[in-house]
């Protein structure tokens, strides 16, 4: 096994932090408070993990205080569950959880919401309390949660060396005539054995001219003798995904595929290059794109070409800021983690996509994994 034992863990007091930093941020905009929902915000800033349902489960932060909002007959649960300091305070089946936030905060004040909670409730504490005192808190929690600290890196990275070792299993275990869901349940069974959360958060096995389809084909395929291969696979370590994708073929000798691969690592190499402190994330899509147009891809999202953004952040969600899209102006910072992933689609022939995440530093930007070595050979 490729990874390091421990497990790295965020501490109590890396939440605590990580709460002072939101009540400051609050104060500073003049809130009166910030309503987390069941989101992995949640879980981001208090360490409560919770599952979404119609009942309301979360926080209200304000700049002095937690409060747990919460159901009453989940309180005794609620209690046993890791979670920072703060008083619970419960509502009953016949109540509105609504009700008893806007009397929290009161007759005066605006209240930001975490960008996860779910429609029907935003229009519950618009009836509660007056749209014109709900603001959007999705711009606040991002900024904080886009910069990873030392703890949430040593994490992606824990999860990453495993996911990456799941991937050598797999292109040692492929042979003509494997089936995709048997390669899916194989990718589960080894995340599971290696001690991922619940195993895979997902898994993507693409065979021959479905891995023009950047997201796979429903269905049974069947691995050819001459097949192109993609799996894209993941999972989490205590809440922290990785995210890895391998594009290759078994054997040598498809010229246009070899081609084609080579240009898709010179793609993703120039998204990493370009990936430096002050740059905007768009810059470095425009850098994979110029790659591709030079070679007579594209242009823009054109087909033969790039059909999607250059990459997505990751953390406690698989797709989360920073994304690496035309248009965002945000400039990368030091602690930002993201794929790279400049796909290239042939339609009904073939795709390819090489997925590596970089995280950066002060110097620059790192792989979290080194990237694939050649068209038959994934690994470094």
């Amino acid at each position: 096994m490729s990874w390091q034992h421990p497990i790295p863990r965020i501490t109590a007091d890396e939440r605590q932090v990580r709460l002072t930093r939101l009540r400051e941020a609050i104060d500073a905009e003049g809130l009166a408070g910030m309503l987390l929902g069941p989101t992995e915000s949640l879980r981001y800033f208090t360490g409560l993990v919770w599952h979404p349902s119609e009942r309301f489960l979360g926080a209200l932060v304000t700049p002095t205080a937690v409060f747990y909002i919460v159901p009453g007959f989940e309180r005794s649960r609620v209690e046993t569950l890791p979670h920072l300091p703060g008083e619970i305070l419960v509502w009953e089946e016949e109540e509105n959880s609504a009700a008893l936030i806007a009397r929290l905060v009161g007759q005066s004040g605006r209240l930001a919401l975490d960008d996860g909670l779910p429609l029907f409730f935003y229009h519950a504490l618009a009836a509660a309390m007056g749209a014109e005192r709900l603001a959007d808190g999705g711009r606040l929690i991002h900024g904080l949660r886009r910069i990873k600290s030392a703890a949430e890196i040593a994490l992606i990275q824990y999860a990453m060396n495993l996911t990456l070792d799941v991937h050598r299993q797999v292109h040692a275990l492929l042979k003509p005539g494997i089936s995709s869901p048997g390669v899916v349940d194989f990718i589960d069974r080894q995340h599971r054995q290696a001690g991922a959360d619940d195993g895979s958060t997902f898994a993507i096995v693409s065979f021959g001219a479905a891995t023009s389809l950047p997201h796979g084909a429903d269905g049974e395929q069947i691995l050819g003798d001459d097949d192109v291969v993609l799996v894209d696979t993941g999972c989490r370590i205590d809440g922290y995904h990785s995210d890895i994708t391998r594009t290759y073929m078994l054997g040598g000798g498809n010229g246009a595929f070899e081609r084609a691969w080579w240009i898709e690592r010179e793609a993703q190499q120039a998204v990493f290059d370009a990936a430096r402190i002050g740059a905007a994330c768009s810059s470095l899509d425009d850098a994979a794109r110029k790659v591709l147009a030079k070679h007579s891809l594209g242009p823009d999202y054109c087909l033969p070409g790039l059909p999607h953004r250059a990459g997505h952040g990751l953390g406690l969600e698989i797709h989360e800021e920073p994304y690496i899209v035309r248009g965002n102006d945000t400039p990368l910072a030091a602690g930002m983690c993201f794929s790279n992933e400049p796909m290239i689609v042939f339609p009904d022939k073939f795709g390819i996509r090489l997925e590596d995440h970089i995280h950066m530093t002060a110097e620059g930007p790192r792989w979290f994994t080194a990237p694939a070595a050649g068209p038959t050979e994934p690994f470094s």
